[in-house]
């Protein structure tokens, strides 16, 4: 088969794109690195023909609702556009456990490309994870008092990006199932101690204070909001095991 993978070369992205040539399928990175621009389309066309399946991963960072419904909007709406014309015969999203129980400026993106795909005359399957375990990182790097490192108390059930591309990329080689069982990692975490105990691992000894950080995200994953149903999928990988395998100083 192949499979094209929007957004491939992200995060989750170059794990699809791994994954799908793991199983055997020749995998195309829809990204603007390779002259494709999902906002306006550029380059789609050519990029699809001759596609089986797409594997829709793309994002966009920003705090505003409005930013993220309209990139979500144009960016998916082109690429289910395109697929169409293509002859494409299905097309995998993936979304996030929690978006239409958290009101979040992002996930109000999330949750209009969601309706953006279930409307779509291409088959579809949709796919919820929980937050990655680079999550981590991510809020030691960004939630800041001025120059002092915090760790937001949240509720959180990570899953390894690597597994949850693994999971797209059986997907997409499968037929379309519309919503799947979402999918998450083995067990509930905190997140101030994954956040402190990504600080330690690369070297920062500084105090971190775990603080109620404001704002519905945070809010809504203290509640417990953001944490998988008793159906979901669990992955195998740990938190704790994650960072034992990262090399990065």
């Amino acid at each position: 088969m192949r499979i094209a993978v929007a957004g491939g070369t992200g995060t989750v992205g170059r794990h699809t794109m791994e994954a799908v040539r793991t199983a055997g399928h020749e995998a195309v990175a829809l990204s603007r690195s390779q002259g494709i621009d999902l906002l306006t389309g550029h380059g789609l066309d050519a990029a699809l023909a001759g596609s089986d399946a797409v594997i829709d991963v793309a994002s966009v960072q920003t705090l505003k609702a409005s930013t993220a419904i309209e990139f979500f909007t144009a960016a998916t709406g082109n690429l289910l556009a395109a697929a169409a014309d293509a002859g494409v015969r299905h097309v995998v999203l993936l979304s996030i456990v929690g978006i239409d129980r958290i009101p979040y400026d992002y996930y109000a993106g999330k949750v209009a490309q969601e309706k953006i795909v279930e409307a779509s005359s291409v088959p579809w399957t949709i796919l919820r994870a929980t937050q990655f375990h680079e999550f981590a990182g991510q809020m030691f790097d960004n939630a800041k008092i001025g120059p002092l490192h915090i760790a937001p108390n949240a509720r959180t059930q990570p899953v390894a990006a690597a597994e949850v591309a693994g999971r797209l990329a059986a997907l997409a080689a499968a037929e379309p199932q519309g919503r799947v069982r979402d999918l998450a990692g083995p067990r509930e975490e905190s997140l101030a101690d994954m956040v402190r105990a990504f600080a330690r691992h690369r070297g920062y000894r500084g105090w971190i204070p775990a603080l109620n950080v404001p704002g519905p995200q945070m809010a809504g994953m203290r509640a417990g909001h953001a944490l998988p149903g008793p159906d979901a999928d669990l992955g195998a990988q740990t938190f704790a095991e994650w960072l034992a395998s990262d090399r990065r100083p």
